[in-house]
């Protein structure tokens, strides 16, 4: 798949969260480590060749001035839309939202909500990583607004953007209600490469969002590049981050990067502003500045925006008014009964790893088997065939196989990604060259298909533009993948269109965030022609309007460890921003995908980190596990000593089952994430401060152990009559932070006492053997 087999193209690794305070010990050491790489690295191969290394060069348009003619000063009123434009510079925007009249949008008073200017970006990329270098020419920072006219539904402000050198543009901003709530925002400027959109805060208020961001969940004083990309190998942790970016040309990866960009935030004064999904600009190119602690900007690099302002009176129904009517595809119900075991080998051994599960009492409701097309051998170690027609040889007896384990209620799933290779010497179709003689496939300047290096061997992206080329990979995913009985598969990458590829329809730069949603459509096209409405889909590249095509996502490739630079905290910062940005379901590899050998130091796979992540995933939305890109060296979930741990960890899954179903039904109707940040419940709380702890649903509190050797945490509790431990019946009062014993196999769960139903899910967990009476 990334992800692959034993080896896989990428060796990324993803996220960033929690652990970054109290970490002090950990990173003199790492410190330390990381000057003698350095030292090692200037001494080997030459300063000159570090400083080579890639990097985001961003520029931001600078917010100048606003004025307001008199003529324009005053209320203006359109239909239940109401625009007040004051003296003090103030600009006011209300309308119904959230079942109220409310405040939808302001501007921080006497700054300019509209800016512009010229301008190129120039993209460096490889293998899937993009590095935009942002090169501003003349802007326009200053506005100033002549004319106000209200007709019918909507107010129109026209005007001219201003530069303190002389010189001007003219503007448009239409404000009309919106039907779901809030109000549209029409932005015009002529003769422009990029058109910035200003949006105030109240003074500190935290900034969530911005589609899957591995960093804090108050994303303020940062500037944030909105693309798609792979997102890295360490983002941070050292020696590794230093040493990827070294040897791998800037692999290593920054907190900024990210597979599911999307150009969408709330804010803590629970407004919240995104460009309207299927819009021109949606997809383009664009830099997030949240440096002020009054204001937001959004620069997009295209000459015309439409924004969709909304607000409401708490977190949830902020995040469900800023989505709207949306459709989201049902999780299919087998996935709540247990575990979904990574496992590859053949068949063999797909039955003797599920025969060990289950006879250690392992709760299990799949396999997942990525190399169903088999495996190749690479200068990199063992890669999947991306021929996606199953391998006779290294599965014989498939059918009986799939059959065998339905009977035992275990589905299978298996993978696919947009790619395809060129296997003159495999048995069965070859669908590159079926693609290319059919002109299916992205091309390069000259004609010929764009062959993208994946470390070993080439591959060409289906053009996701030609509705046709889709139609027909679809029938192929319909044919091949989801046959025999196959119900679902992770949908790999979704991010990697160079940016100068030539395509069927539309310039690259402009589909390049698009292509995640192309790519969905096309697996949804083909769950439909295979007759499987709901089969189990996960992505990890993300655009917007993608939410409603696909019910799950997942984190992409975090390291083995427990790091909020790139390891399991990360994983639950990833999980909370993609909440707040649409995505109501999200899930990670279980134990983590990227272990690599820095010959500092090793990074895989511990037994306590296997059973941590298990005891994370088991108050998630899907538990899945993945043997990651080095599955031996690496611990697993069904090794002889691990099996304990999983066979709990899965009890504690079906346990939830009956809560978590109420969890579900919540995130599809109102799109509210299952998995979520205590602040969507609980704002303005002590416990909303916390990135180191998350709830399942309203009810149900968790706070996990992110440290190698740690018996217990320090929780925060949201308010409340009081929380109850779900594996030792111990109360906790609403509002305290205590310390809780968690020893391994007993993770710090709580039910809160106000839940209806809290007496019921305590009494599930002691049947289950979980509950110490």
């Amino acid at each position: 798949m990334r992800r692959m087999e034993a080896t896989d193209s990428k060796d990324a690794t993803t996220t960033t969260a929690p652990r970054r305070r109290g970490r002090w010990w950990r990173i003199l050491r790492r410190s330390l480590i990381a000057v003698l790489v350095v030292l090692l690295v200037v001494a080997g191969l030459g300063f000159a060749a570090y400083r080579s290394v890639p990097a985001d060069q961003l520029q931001a348009i600078t917010t100048g001035k606003l004025r307001v003619d008199p003529a324009a000063l005053g209320t203006h009123r359109a239909d239940q839309l109401r625009v007040r434009l004051g003296k003090d510079g103030k600009v006011e925007v209300r309308a119904p939202s959230d079942g109220k009249q409310r405040l939808v949008w302001t501007n921080q008073p006497g700054r300019a909500f509209v800016t512009a200017a010229t301008g190129t970006v120039d993209w460096e990329e490889r293998r899937g990583y993009f590095w935009p270098s942002v090169d501003l020419g003349r802007t326009w920072p200053d506005q100033r607004i002549e004319k106000v006219r209200a007709r019918g539904d909507h107010v129109v402000l026209s005007g001219e953007l201003t530069a303190a050198e002389g010189g001007s543009v003219p503007f448009e901003a239409t404000f009309t209600a919106r039907r779901a709530g809030g109000a549209r925002l029409d932005v015009s400027v002529e003769d422009v490469d990029v058109v910035g959109f200003v949006s105030g805060r109240a003074a500190g208020a935290g900034v969530h969002g911005f589609g899957e961001q591995f960093d804090d969940f108050d994303l303020s004083g940062r500037l944030v590049p909105l693309v798609d990309r792979e997102q890295g190998v360490g983002r941070g942790e050292q020696p590794l981050t230093v040493l990827a970016d070294v040897t791998k040309h800037g692999a290593g990866g920054t907190p900024a990067m990210t597979y599911a960009a999307l150009p969408r935030f709330v804010t803590d004064d629970l407004r919240g502003v995104r460009l309207a999904p299927g819009s021109a600009a949606s997809t383009a190119f664009a830099v997030a500045d949240t440096r002020s602690g009054r204001r937001v900007g959004l620069d997009v690099w295209a000459r015309s925006l439409r924004l969709e302002l909304t607000a409401a009176g708490t977190p949830q129904r902020l995040v469900t008014a800023q989505s709207g009517p949306v459709s989201y595809p049902r999780l299919a119900e087998w996935t709540q009964r247990g575990l979904i075991v990574g496992v590859q080998g053949g068949t063999e051994r797909v039955r003797d790893v599920v025969g060990r599960l289950r006879a250690a009492g392992v709760r299990l409701a799949g396999v997942w088997i990525q190399d169903w097309s088999g495996q190749r051998t690479t200068d990199f170690g063992d890669r999947l065939w991306w021929t996606w027609q199953r391998d006779t040889g290294h599965y014989p007896g498939w059918r009986r196989l799939v059959r065998d384990l339905a009977k035992h209620g275990i589905r299978t799933t298996t993978y696919v990604n947009p790619f395809l290779v060129d296997a003159r010497d495999r048995p069965g179709r070859n669908l590159w060259r079926e693609a290319r003689d059919r002109g299916f496939l992205v091309r390069r300047d000259d004609g010929e298909p764009y062959r993208l290096d994946q470390g070993g061997f080439d591959a060409s992206l289906v053009d996701l533009t030609n509705r046709e080329a889709r139609h027909w990979y679809a029938g192929v995913i319909a044919r091949y993948v989801l046959a025999d009985g196959v119900v679902g598969f992770m949908a790999d990458f979704g991010e990697g269109l160079p940016m100068d590829a030539r395509l069927h329809a539309g310039a690259a730069r402009r589909m390049h965030n698009a292509w995640p949603r192309l790519w969905a459509q096309t697996v949804r096209e083909a769950c439909t022609r295979a007759g499987q409405p709901e089969c189990v889909t996960w992505f990890r590249s993300g655009s917007p309007g993608m939410a409603g095509l696909t019910p799950m996502l997942w984190t992409g490739d975090q390291l083995v460890d427990y790091g909020a630079e790139d390891g399991l905290a990360s994983a639950l910062l990833g999980t909370f921003s993609a909440g707040v940005s649409g995505w109501p379901l999200t899930h990670s590899d279980l134990g983590g995908y990227t272990s690599v050998d820095a010959v500092v130091e090793d990074y895989v796979r511990s037994p306590e980190l296997l059973a941590r992540w298990g005891e994370v995933a088991a108050f998630g939305t899907m538990m899945r596990s993945h043997e990651g890109n080095r599955p031996d060296a690496n611990r697993q979930v069904y090794d002889a000593g691990e099996l304990a741990s999983t066979a709990r960890n899965s009890k504690i899954f079906a346990a939830l089952g009956p809560y978590r179903a109420e969890v579900l039904a919540e995130a599809r109707t109102r799109g509210i994430p299952a998995v979520r940040h205590v602040w969507l419940n609980y704002p303005r709380s002590d416990a909303a401060e916390r990135d180191d702890q998350f709830m399942l649903g309203d009810a149900v509190l968790v706070a996990p152990v992110l440290e190698e050797g740690a018996a217990s945490v320090r929780v925060t509790f949201p308010p409340g009559d009081g929380w109850v431990n779900l594996f030792t019946n111990e109360v906790y009062r609403g509002g305290e932070t205590a310390t809780v014993p968690a020893p391994l196999g007993q993770p710090a769960a709580f039910v809160d006492v106000g839940y209806p139903r809290w007496i019921a899910l305590l009494d599930r967990f002691r049947r289950a053997g979980l509950l110490r009476d």
